[in-house]
């Protein structure tokens, strides 16, 4: 079987949210369409998608936010601005960044800055990383939380002396907010306070919400207004964003609301993971509700036993397995979602057990 045929045959699936089939997902949607008398959008305009802006706009705390069909785009578009307005193409981002690691060097290629790598690629990179660069910084990036580090953040006050640091040197703040929805549980502060002194935030409408895809870019009114031309200029302009739209928006609300009960089920997973202590966790304590898994074994054991489990007890471990810098160890993810969440706690453990049990079996 396929990789994913076997997570499929699995009736036990540890992280993540459920999956539903298209043919579910669109059901709903058409179903919420119907209740909600929703009207496809022209080229971005139309009441839902328009509605729908504002309303991220104000949760974060902004004048106005713009929906662009992928974080990819989000980001360089807004980081480019940003150097426009500033007189200066450097833009500091962490080594693990999604920018640096993902985006197959879009920033450079297509002109838009150049990245300046500055902090430490295993913590946070903070204010004083910050003022240690001796060139004039037209924007800076912060993640929140970490993803590529196992979603760790700031501390609340290096956070707010970045913060200030930015705005005394006249550099853009922009934040990577792709799984921020998951942050804010970590740092229990409402949206407003942790976006305050961000001057761009990009939010995921696709991750921790679920939709299809799709993201935000929250900002003031002219600085958006600007980025929506550049999404246009870039081949972004789709005719309908009503599909992405709907498939967050109808769930939207009921995600957020169950942000702090994935935060409380990440806590309780630490508690349990102490009884495991060939398993190391990265960050030592839940700063967002996910998590690295630091595994004593190989990249290719790791997926040997995860392939093994699923096959003899229908229990997926774990999705991506990545290697170590240690010889011999590998890294996964877990992120807690709607399938931690509602298994059963013996169910967890039962996992755990055979995943540590698999582990001490020489290959």
């Amino acid at each position: 079987m396929t990789e994913a045929e076997l997570r499929q045959h699995c009736h036990t699936i540890l992280p993540g949210h459920r999956q539903p089939t298209p043919a579910a997902t669109f059901a709903a949607m058409a179903a919420w369409c119907e209740a909600n008398d929703i009207a496809h959008d022209t080229y971005g305009e139309g009441a839902l998608i328009e509605q729908f802006e504002n309303k991220v706009a104000s949760l974060l705390g902004f004048e106005a936010a713009v929906f662009c069909i992928t974080g990819t785009m989000t980001q360089v578009t807004a980081l480019r601005l940003a150097c426009q307005d500033r007189g200066s193409r450097l833009v500091a981002l962490h080594p693990t960044s999604h920018i640096l690691r993902h985006e197959r060097g879009n920033h450079a290629l297509l002109e838009h800055f150049t990245g300046l790598m500055i902090g430490d690629p295993y913590r946070p990179w903070t204010v004083d990383d910050l003022r240690a660069v001796p060139d004039a910084l037209g924007a800076a990036q912060v993640e929140l939380p970490m993803r590529e580090i196992g979603g760790q953040c700031p501390s609340w006050v290096e956070l707010n002396e970045i913060k200030r640091h930015c705005r005394d040197h006249n550099i853009h703040l922009h934040m990577d907010g792709a799984r921020l929805w998951e942050a804010q549980a970590g740092f229990d502060e409402p949206l407003p306070a942790i976006c305050g002194g961000f001057d761009s935030v990009y939010v995921s409408l696709y991750k921790g919400i679920g939709g299809l895809g799709g993201a935000m870019l929250a900002g003031s009114r002219g600085f958006v207004e600007r980025a929506r031309a550049w999404f246009h200029r870039q081949g972004g302009n789709i005719v309908h964003r009503t599909p992405y739209v709907v498939a967050a928006a109808m769930q939207f609300d009921a995600r957020l609301a169950a942000m702090p009960r994935y935060f409380a089920r990440t806590q309780w997973l630490y508690a349990l993971l102490r009884d495991f202590p060939s398993i190391a966790v990265n960050p030592a304590q839940p700063q967002a509700n996910m998590l690295h898994l630091h595994l004593p074994v190989s990249r290719e054991r790791a997926i040997a036993i995860r392939n093994q489990v699923a096959e003899e007890h229908g229990i997926w471990l774990f999705g991506r397995a990545s290697h170590a810098a240690l010889p011999g160890h590998s890294v996964v993810e877990w992120y807690v979602g709607d399938q931690l969440l509602e298994l059963p706690d013996d169910s967890v453990r039962r996992a755990l057990t055979l995943l540590d049990h698999a582990m001490r079996i020489k290959a």
